[in-house]
């Protein structure tokens, strides 16, 4: 049976680290990560000490615990984990806590030892049963609602939005991007059971976007927002993609809603703090020569918006996607997608046990597309074959699981040819 006895056991010996600060939690099937880095930015454009807990990681699992930008450092990561191991050492073998369950303590012990004026928390896999679902948050968010991690949340959209709603509080208003209406229901719902107040984006809150492209800004999109706190009008979206244009909005209605609770935010500043999200893994260009796109696209709906975002925002002649991801997704979602502005489609293996058989893909995509690809066992045979067929004007985007990200990050990181960050 799921319950989150273990992670309240745990930080009830540690202190309840958890209760020593105010938080905001965020649930959804895409996008949590962008949200919270998004109104993490906005805080910090207003002076305040901000943690910011998400999952995964590309590199260094340190990134998942942030303050104010900064990953946790290795001592304050190693005192955490003793303190932990001390707590712990006498449970039983059902009481020991799991591994995100110990990152959560870890996070919350180092928001709490460094005293941040608020954390901004995303869920790791649904939401009833979240390690991090401990939190009394001042106001909670919901990004978009898709199929993923059926096995675990259910077949359908009303169950997944259900297990999602389980963070809500009473009494906590739920800010939520706009949902399919089979989710939106069953959202609506359970906010009424928990007696949570919700507001749609686009229903509740005013909210509308728009695409444009200028000689000095290149495609962009622009979003305004009106509240009874705030109106935003024709802000630009830091990062592209009519899904981070979503991802805005809701951060924005969160940052209302803040205000609310008696935060002290100034528009201008939060749209300073805006400005400068970057999100790593996210439409990243990691080569120039050749031109080489990483996203941690990993369920249907993620691939859908990525394909849509590049052929709105990135030129090419020609795209090779090169694509790998775990067996235990949806597998058959991510394919149907995948061909979407792909010329060339090359399937890779990726390094953990759960990866997806290369050949398996190649059979799967050709079944449902009518199309051809190729099959690679591993990344590096991958690029072989996608630098030999592409030239100047094209573009590999490398997408799928994050491990493969992840690895493709860590190949590129002192490439010749690797883009200088914007601001160095």
């Amino acid at each position: 049976m799921k319950t989150l006895s273990r992670i309240i056991h745990l930080l009830s010996d540690m202190g309840n680290p958890h209760a020593a600060f105010r938080s905001v939690h965020i649930a959804g099937s895409k996008g949590k990560g962008s949200t919270a880095a998004m109104l993490a930015e906005m805080l910090r454009g207003n002076g305040l000490k901000v943690g910011l807990y998400t999952s995964p990681h590309l590199l260094d699992v340190r990134e998942r615990i942030r303050i104010d930008g900064e990953m946790i450092s290795e001592a304050a990561m190693t005192s955490a984990m003793t303190k932990i191991s001390k707590v712990s050492q006498q449970y039983s073998e059902e009481e020991r806590p799991t591994y995100f369950e110990i990152l959560t303590a870890v996070a919350f012990e180092h928001f709490s030892t460094e005293a941040v004026d608020i954390a901004i928390v995303e869920t790791g896999l649904g939401g009833r049963y979240d390690a991090t679902n401990v939190l009394s948050p001042e106001v909670c968010g919901l990004t978009s609602i898709s199929y993923d991690h059926m096995p675990q949340l259910g077949d359908t959209l009303a169950e997944i939005a259900e297990q999602k709603a389980g963070i809500f509080k009473e009494d906590v208003p739920v800010v939520s991007a706009p949902q399919p209406d089979e989710a939106k229901q069953a959202l609506k719902k359970s906010a009424a059971s928990a007696k949570a107040p919700i507001l749609f984006a686009g229903e509740d809150i005013t909210f509308s976007y728009r695409f444009e492209s200028s000689r000095t800004g290149g495609p962009q999109a622009r979003i305004g927002i009106a509240t009874p706190t705030s109106r935003f009008d024709h802000l630009i979206v830091p990062v592209v993609g009519h899904h981070q244009a979503i991802n805005c909005g809701v951060a924005l209605g969160l940052l209302d809603q803040l205000k609310n609770r008696g935060f002290e935010l100034d528009d201008e500043a939060s749209v300073n703090g805006l400005a400068k999200v970057r999100l790593e893994g996210r439409m990243e260009i990691i080569c120039d020569k050749p031109r080489i796109l990483i996203d941690a696209a990993h369920n249907a709906a993620s691939v859908e918006a990525l394909m849509r975002a590049i052929g709105q925002n990135v030129p090419y002649d020609s795209m090779v996607v090169i694509f790998g991801c775990c067996a235990d997704k949806d597998v058959a979602g991510m394919l149907r997608w995948i061909q979407l502005g792909a010329d060339k489609i090359i399937f890779t293996g990726i390094d953990t046990p759960r990866s997806a058989d290369p050949a398996d893909l190649q059979t799967q995509f050709a079944e449902v597309s009518g199309r051809m690809a190729q099959a690679a066992s591993n990344l590096d045979e991958a690029l072989e074959i996608a630098e030999k067929a592409v030239t100047r004007e094209d573009l590999i985007c490398i997408t799928g699981s994050f491990y493969l990200i992840s690895e493709a990050k860590r190949k590129f990181a002192d490439h010749v040819h690797r883009p200088v960050p914007v601001g160095t």
